[in-house]
């Protein structure tokens, strides 16, 4: 089993950057799949990156791609999500999540996940 908790969320302005981390307990971590998800009220819940369990392999929605970036250190049990060039649009919370080997953009795949961070972008 592996849980997961989000940090990092905050104010910023358009144009700015922002980090969030998740941190995962468990011995196999390096064998799950991360992905980044966000949720705006009202919306379904929408995938952002994923990352490979070796990191190796990212995947990325349009809406965020070149602005985005997910990694992962496995030795310390940590996924990140460098978010630049922040638009309004960006704002929700962001959710991590884990899964078994494989990344996918379904949340219904992931079957490990954080309670959130909140990210608001001002115009």
């Amino acid at each position: 089993q592996v849980q997961v908790v989000e940090s990092g969320g905050g104010l910023v302005q358009a144009g700015g950057s922002l980090t969030l981390s998740c941190a995962a307990s468990g011995r196999t971590f390096s064998s799950y799949a991360m992905g980044w998800f966000r949720q705006t009220p009202g919306k379904e819940r929408e995938f952002v990156a994923a990352i490979s369990w070796s990191g190796g392999s990212t995947d990325y929605a349009d809406s965020v791609k070149g602005r985005f970036t997910i990694s992962r250190d496995n030795a310390k049990n940590l996924v990140y999500l460098q978010m630049n060039n922040l638009k309004p649009e960006d704002t929700a919370v962001y959710y991590c999540a884990a899964r078994w080997r494989s990344y996918f953009r379904e949340t219904h795949e992931y079957d490990y996940w954080g309670q959130g961070t909140q990210v608001t972008v001002s115009s």
